[in-house]
């Protein structure tokens, strides 16, 4: 049974990332901009396992897919 606390630090922790809200904060302010046609999964900031991870997470509707999807309205603005 996956434990995971499925929020956004949750997430980032998930992606091997710093996830305290200024890490998360600074992670999306560095990182905003991703074209409208792009898909999260493709932005060239993933490693390969987090580009997979992420994918999965909406491929799957997994318990992950709501964070992600809020991640990757985040990064559009």
């Amino acid at each position: 049974m996956d434990r995971s606390n499925h929020n956004m630090a949750g997430l980032f922790s998930q992606l091997g990332l710093k996830n305290s809200d200024d890490e998360i904060e600074n992670f999306i302010v560095t990182h905003r901009g991703i074209p409208v046609n792009q898909a999260l999964a493709d932005a060239d900031f993933w490693s390969t396992a987090q580009a997979q991870f992420l994918q999965e997470a909406i491929q799957l509707d997994s318990d992950w897919s709501e964070v992600v999807d809020s991640l990757d309205t985040l990064l559009r603005a």
